[in-house]
């Protein structure tokens, strides 16, 4: 699976990747691959570096959900071309982050619409201004909705976007493909991999379990989720009992560091386990990033 090395190989972590400039970044993750794979007739994932992609195709239009950079989202435009020749009608974002929106510019003007939840456009905004980017670098959503959601109809299938509050950061949208029943979680699920969880723009970790369970309560039981990362060798494509499994390591997360936290130790020796205790499927590098932000969440008032 494409990826999945690149902090193993950079020795950088997300939260250091994501102070570089959108082409440094993707130099950081480069992988000359790319691969689509059709999980229905009309609706596909595709995955090169950065988070994952999915994309919807009809005769009325397509549908783009997440961007990578700005070359992976020209090799997808590319490659959509050649299956559809109609207009790009949306290009949703999950949430704002370089590897899910870098490559928005590439469908500046080409996608009728950009959409996206209220926070993420502010985080988009506010990270641009923090990287000095030019407007000819980044691409922020023109449609944006809250707790509410959004929702609209291209030709036989109804995407919906669903908030359930802060996760990852405060702005992680869950989009459904209804008749499809396919469910782009963004980062909202890292598949037995450390997630990194960004307390700058709102991150929350109890609530990110909570989130979880809304989502398995809101879906059924032949629902295939989409996740934007995944460890060597498990799979983007999850089911039900994937987000559970995720759930309860977050929770994990937030136990064992409370119970380090109770036994006196620093957040300096907190980040030094090598293991969460009850999640051992949850390993490699990265441990420090969910282990710090919960020391952030539980001590830091």
């Amino acid at each position: 699976m494409q990826r999945r090395s690149f902090l193993r190989n950079s020795g950088l972590t997300l939260a250091g990747l994501a102070l570089l400039n959108q082409s440094s970044l993707a130099s950081f993750l480069f992988d000359p691959a790319w691969k689509i794979k059709m999980l229905t007739d009309d609706i596909g994932i595709f995955t090169e570096k950065g988070g994952t992609i999915a994309f919807l195709l009809t005769k009325k239009g397509m549908v783009v959900v997440d961007s990578q950079f700005p070359d992976t989202a020209g090799h997808l435009i590319e490659e959509l071309k050649k299956k559809n020749k109609k207009p790009f009608k949306f290009l949703i974002n999950t949430h704002h982050h370089g590897d899910h929106t870098g490559g928005n510019i590439a469908f500046k003007d080409m996608a009728e619409h950009a959409v996206a939840h209220v926070n993420s456009k502010a985080n988009q905004l506010r990270v641009a201004g923090e990287q000095k980017l030019s407007a000819d670098k980044f691409h922020i959503p023109d449609i944006t909705f809250g707790e509410e959601g959004w929702s609209a109809k291209v030709h036989k299938e109804t995407i919906k976007a669903h908030y359930f509050g802060a996760g990852h950061t405060n702005g992680d949208s869950l989009i459904h493909f209804e008749k499809g029943n396919i469910v782009h979680m963004g980062d909202l699920v890292f598949n037995r991999r450390h997630p990194y969880i960004d307390k700058a723009s709102g991150a929350n970790i109890a609530n990110w379990i909570i989130l979880l369970d809304k989502a398995i309560a809101t879906f059924d039981k032949n629902t295939q989720f989409v996740c934007g990362h995944a460890a060597e060798g498990y799979d983007v494509l999850l089911k039900a009992e994937d987000l559970k499994a995720f759930g309860n390591y977050l929770g994990n997360v937030l136990k064992f560091t409370e119970s380090e936290i109770r036994s006196g130790k620093t957040k300096e020796e907190i980040l030094k386990a090598k293991e969460i205790p009850g999640s051992p499927e949850w390993k490699g590098s990265g441990i420090e990033r969910p282990l710090g932000a919960a020391y952030t969440e539980l001590a830091v008032k």
